[in-house]
């Protein structure tokens, strides 16, 4: 990746938005690298057109960064699950839930280096839940408005959203181990299936 121009200051008192453009430059460095190996403070650094010293007010070192990388990815994911889900109304519960899942499905293939740092990475706060039952909470939240709409569930709400996501968090995997041989199709499709099996 290139040198980038210098980027001018911001005014007094919006640190917030330099973390954010540190957290943004460290995303699109970590899209390019495909692991957070090969991931520095340095070529963050340049990549936000900062110096390093800027980036440590914010984190403490690469792990901190990393840390509030995977909170920013989480972030992305979950806003991106809550959006595909609006797009369809209330009372359409499960092409929400298909919704939530499928864009779940389109972040970890089309950001395999975020999505393997988020799974594969435990917080440094070892009380702090990781990033994935975040997503699970939505699922379960989502087969809950399913079932107060008049689905039938063959499981409880929580069982459902739970043999949902592991099934299509393994359909991911194996997708990913293939090192997408297999259209990307394959997965979205099995999404359904996965669902149809948990409704009567």
């Amino acid at each position: 990746m290139g040198e980038t121009s210098q980027r001018a200051r911001n005014p007094w008192g919006q640190g917030e938005r330099l973390r954010l453009e540190i957290l943004e430059a460290a995303a699109r460095l970590l899209s390019d690298l495909g692991s957070e190996e090969g991931l520095t403070i340095r070529g963050v650094a340049r990549a936000a057109g900062i110096s390093p010293a800027s980036i440590y007010q914010h984190f403490s070192d690469k792990s901190a960064l990393v840390d509030g990388l995977i909170e920013y990815d989480a972030t992305q994911l979950a806003t991106a699950m809550a959006d595909a889900q609006a797009q369809f109304p209330p009372e359409a519960a499960l092409d929400r839930v298909r919704a939530q899942m499928k864009a779940y499905c389109r972040f970890a293939l089309d950001s395999p280096g975020h999505y393997r740092l988020m799974i594969d990475n435990r917080p440094a706060q070892a009380a702090r839940p990781g990033p994935l039952m975040q997503f699970v909470q939505q699922v379960i939240t989502a087969f809950e408005h399913c079932q107060e709409t008049g689905v039938r569930l063959r499981l409880p709400p929580d069982r459902a959203a739970v043999v949902v996501f592991v099934g299509t968090h393994g359909r991911v995997a194996l997708w990913h181990a293939s090192q997408g041989a297999q259209p990307a199709e394959i997965v979205t499709e099995f999404v359904d299936e996965l669902i149809s099996l948990v409704i009567d």
